[in-house]
C-alpha cells in the first residue's frame, strides 16, 4: 500500500517543475511578450582541433538579456548561437526555463578558453546547471553541436570580449596599412 502511494508521489516530484512556476508579468525577461532588443548578431570564432568553427551570436551583456537568453525560442541553426558576457571572472550558473530547444552550455574562462560544457541541456529545466569553475562567459548553441564539431574543453573561443581576436590576414590593405612615401624612404637609406 504505502509503495502504491510512494510511487505516483516520486513521479509527481521529478515532473518538470516548470509547471510549477507562475507566469511572470510584462515586463519581465521570462515573460514572451516583453520585448528584448539584443542588437545586432556579432562573428566568433571557436578553434578546436579540427580547425576554425564560426558562429554569428547575439549578444547578451545586460541582466534583462542574460535573463532572457534563448527563451521561447523553438530552433537555432548550426551557424548560430548566444554569447552570454559577465564582464568579469564568476561562477555563474544556468537554467532551461522557457527554454524550447535543447542547448549545448558552454563555459569560457577570461582568456577565451573553454572549461566546461553541459550538453544537450533539458529543455524547460529548472535546474540548476553550474560552472564550477571561475568564467566570464557562457556560450549557448544547438544540442550536440560541440560534439558533432569537435568542441571540447581547451577549444579557444575568439571574440572581442576576450581580446583574443586575430586580425584577418586576407582583409585588403587600408591607406592606414600602407607604408608612407617617407617610411619607404627611411627603410632604403637603412640598407
Amino acid at each position: 500500500m504505502i509503495r502504491a502511494l510512494l510511487i505516483p508521489l516520486a513521479l509527481l516530484l521529478s515532473a518538470p517543475v516548470a509547471a510549477q512556476l507562475p507566469e511572470a508579468p510584462i515586463g519581465d525577461p521570462a515573460n514572451p511578450n516583453t520585448v528584448i532588443d539584443f542588437g545586432a548578431p556579432e562573428d566568433l570564432v571557436v578553434e578546436t582541433e579540427e580547425g576554425e568553427y564560426p558562429l554569428s551570436v547575439l549578444m547578451a551583456d545586460e541582466d534583462d538579456e542574460r535573463s532572457r537568453g534563448l527563451m521561447f525560442r523553438s530552433e537555432l541553426s548550426d551557424s548560430e548561437g548566444m554569447l552570454f558576457d559577465y564582464g568579469q571572472p564568476q561562477p555563474i550558473s544556468m537554467w532551461m526555463r522557457n527554454t524550447e530547444i535543447p542547448l549545448d552550455i558552454i563555459y569560457i574562462n577570461s582568456d577565451g578558453e573553454i572549461v566546461k560544457i553541459i550538453a544537450n541541456a533539458q529543455p524547460m529545466s529548472l535546474r540548476s546547471l553550474p560552472s564550477e569553475f571561475q568564467v566570464q562567459a557562457a556560450l549557448e548553441v544547438r544540442g550536440g553541436l560541440s560534439l558533432e564539431q569537435g568542441i571540447r574543453p581547451g577549444s579557444i573561443v575568439r571574440h572581442r570580449i576576450f581580446d583574443n581576436v586575430q586580425p584577418d590576414e586576407s582583409r585588403p590593405e587600408t591607406v592606414e596599412d600602407t607604408p608612407s612615401e617617407d617610411t619607404i624612404a627611411e627603410e632604403s637609406q637603412d640598407n
